[in-house]
Parts: structure tokens; C-alpha cells; sequence
């Protein structure tokens, strides 16, 4: 039984003669639990790609970011991160509600190196991280299926020039974002949802009390 392929993929792969290093592939990088390299990798990230589709299995990718550490691994086979205010579209959490299965890609461009995620999402509206994590309107959770990396041989090399203004952090005011004063849209804007913002009393989440 494969965790990664099914007969579209099987068909490709035998028109190309290439199933025997699919197998090797699966058998010898692919996995069900984090490592724990898989994990460090994961959050030191400032970013991560998230596919999802609808109860139609129409697709979207969505670019989700943060600072270092904002998706964690919870557990051996789940990782979690926070939803932040967006453009109120809910284009991937609309998705994982009607259809929970996701892939999220994890890239860094400067050694450069690729992880890719597959499971299942729920979203939360009362976990216990939204308390500790600032910015944070919902939480995602994903139950792992599948864990494995990808050839970077196309990746190009970059370097990080300067951090996003917008990334929630601890006792700062959130910045909002020019085009929701824009004219044909700031009729239109909905409130933002209180958050936690880092700077009253609380207690440091430590890793066990996410899983």
C-alpha cells in the first residue's frame, strides 16, 4: 500500500518507466512522523505554501507567513499554526471546512531545501493556543499522512531582504494593510477580531501543552 500514489500517478509513472525510483523514493524518504530535523526545519520557517480544495476538489494555494516559529510541531504526526486577519475571503479555511485534506510546502531558498506535508486540517475556534499566540483569530491543526522532501534542484537561490511589517507581534499595534482604505473597499472592511497581543499577563506556552 502507497501513501503517496494512486493510479494517476501509477499511470504517469509507468508510461516514464520511472516506478521503481517512485517506490525507492517513498520506501526510503517518505515517513509518518516528524523528525526531528523535520522539526527544526519547520519552525524556522517564515512561511509555508498551503493547498486545499473544496467539496468539488476545486484547488487554491494560499502563501501563509509569520516569524520563526508560528507553525510548530504539536506532536509526532501534527503541526499547528495560526490563522491571522486577512482579506476575509477564508479561501483555505473555507476549503479544510467542507474538505479537510491539505498539502503544505515548506522551502528555504538560501541552502536551498524542500519539505512537503500532507494530512488533514481542522480548524479551531476555542484552542488552547489562541490565549498565548499573538495575532491569532483561529488555529489550524494537521493530522500528518505524509512526510517527505523534494529535489531543490530548481529552487533559485535568495536571501532574505526584510521581514514583512505585518507579522504580529507582542505589544505592537497591527499594522493595516493601504488597500483597506482604498476607496472601493473601505466601505466594506470588516472589524478585526480581538486577539491576543502578547503584552498582559500569561503564562509561557511550553510544547507539551500544545499537543
Amino acid at each position: 500500500m502507497s501513501i503517496l500514489y494512486h493510479n494517476g500517478n501509477r499511470q504517469l509513472q509507468d508510461e516514464f518507466q520511472s516506478r521503481s525510483i517512485a517506490d525507492r523514493l517513498e520506501q526510503v524518504t517518505t515517513r509518518a512522523v516528524f523528525t526531528d530535523d523535520d522539526r527544526k526545519f519547520i519552525e524556522s520557517r517564515i512561511f509555508f505554501f498551503l493547498a486545499t480544495a473544496d467539496d468539488e476538489g476545486r484547488a487554491d494555494c494560499s502563501f501563509k507567513g509569520g516569524a520563526a516559529g508560528f507553525v510548530r510541531v504539536s506532536a509526532p504526526d501534527e503541526l499547528v499554526f495560526p490563522d491571522y486577519d486577512g482579506n476575509g475571503m477564508f479561501k483555505s479555511l473555507g476549503n479544510i471546512a467542507v474538505n479537510p485534506n491539505v498539502g503544505l510546502l515548506f522551502l528555504d531558498f538560501e541552502k536551498p531545501r524542500r519539505l512537503r506535508v500532507n494530512g488533514t486540517g481542522a480548524i479551531s475556534r476555542d484552542d488552547p493556543l489562541l490565549a498565548h499566540t499573538v495575532g491569532a483569530q483561529l488555529i489550524v491543526r494537521v493530522k500528518v499522512r505524509a512526510i517527505f522532501p523534494n529535489c531543490p534542484r530548481y529552487l533559485p537561490t535568495m536571501q532574505l531582504i526584510e521581514r514583512s511589517a505585518y507579522i504580529p507581534q507582542a505589544g505592537v499595534d497591527l499594522v493595516e494593510p493601504a488597500w483597506k482604505s482604498f476607496p472601493d473597499f473601505a466601505a466594506f472592511i470588516h472589524p478585526r477580531r480581538e486577539t491576543y497581543r502578547g503584552d498582559v499577563s500569561a503564562e509561557p506556552l511550553d510544547r507539551g501543552d500544545a499537543l
